[in-house]
């Protein structure tokens, strides 16, 4: 086990790929919001991509080990240290018991570390994961972020401690943080010509988007722009023309709420009556959970389908043990 000494702003257990196919049961995936460095993480310390690990948004996390354990921190640069000596992003170290590990506040771009740990975090499974959902109380540790004096159990491996430690991603294959992102989407499922004008849909692809400060991982809210639109109503569905009758929403997609457009993320709701106007590529996903709410800017890149699937290729390509070395 691990105890932890500071829970930090939400520390919370997260496995990959979340709760797979519930979204008809309005059951959002949850898991890791950057599930590349997530999956990283876990392939530094030997395990499995997806096995339980821990979510550290925005810092200030500290823990301290029962027994000799394996660990790798991947993310934002929290400057990381074990007992109080500094250890490296992206990179597996040996733990002796009795040793803490803290993170402090970000430095740089990005907004989440990740830590990954051999044996992986055991929790309960619920509804096929271990994966936390805090607005619902479900999964991971209680249903809930850490806090100060929580005793986070941490799974049995057969794997040698000597055998993971010691190992890095190549420099090439550690992803760039920056606070002006290019995030790749596809347009529609109601974009233009039906629900916006091609003037809306020009725009939504040029303008260099800020990033509201009240977001987090169930959305995350764009600033508003006065929409021409296509429709002076919605219809049946409401006065608005951003109003259709409910439907599924995507993962992912662009939920344009009146003025506001708002990209759904892992937490986020599972249906609705607003314009979902595009959608985040797979592939492109990670770069959400390293957004800085209130700071950073977004500029939308428009793909193909095609070229969506080709960007997901590339970015499962990355989660292989060819990626890592030994230091």
């Amino acid at each position: 086990m691990f105890e932890v000494l500071e829970g930090g702003i939400q520390t919370t257990v997260q496995d990959f790929p979340g709760r797979q196919g519930l979204l008809d049961q309005g059951i959002c995936p949850a898991g890791p919001f950057d599930n590349l460095a997530f999956r990283m993480a876990n392939l530094l310390v030997g395990m499995q991509p997806g096995v339980a690990g821990l979510e550290i948004t925005a810092g200030n996390f500290q823990a301290r080990f029962d027994e000799e354990a394996v660990i790798a921190v991947t993310g934002a640069d929290m400057r990381p240290t074990l007992d109080g000596e500094p250890i490296e992003l992206w990179r597996s170290y040996s733990v002796r018991p009795g040793q803490t590990l803290a993170l402090g506040t970000v430095h740089g771009p990005g907004f989440r570390s990740y830590l990954g740990v051999l044996g992986g975090i055991d929790v309960p499974e619920y509804m096929g994961s271990h994966a936390t959902y805090v607005p619902g109380g479900i999964g991971g540790f209680e249903g809930r972020a850490l806090k100060k004096g929580d005793r986070v159990p941490i799974g049995a491996s057969r794997l040698i401690p000597d055998q993971v430690a010691g190992q890095r991603v190549k420099p090439d294959f550690v992803p760039t943080y920056t606070g002006e992102w290019e995030l790749e989407a596809v347009a529609g499922p109601q974009a233009a010509p039906d629900y916006w004008t091609w003037e809306d849909y020009d725009h939504f692809f040029s303008h260099n988007w800020k990033l509201d400060r009240n977001s987090n991982r169930m959305g995350y809210r764009l600033e508003p722009h006065g929409w021409q639109w296509a429709r002076t109503t919605g219809g049946v569905a409401g006065g608005h023309p951003s109003n259709i009758l409910d439907n599924g929403y995507a993962v992912g997609a662009v939920n344009i709420s009146g003025d506001q457009p708002i990209i759904l993320c892992v937490d986020g709701p599972t249906l609705g009556g607003f314009v979902c106007a595009a959608g985040v590529a797979y592939g492109a996903m990670w770069k959400l959970g390293q957004m800085v709410p209130g700071r950073d800017h977004i500029r939308f890149k428009e793909l193909s389908i095609e070229e969506a699937a080709d960007l997901a290729r590339a970015t499962e390509a990355l989660i292989d043990e060819s990626s890592l070395e030994r230091v």
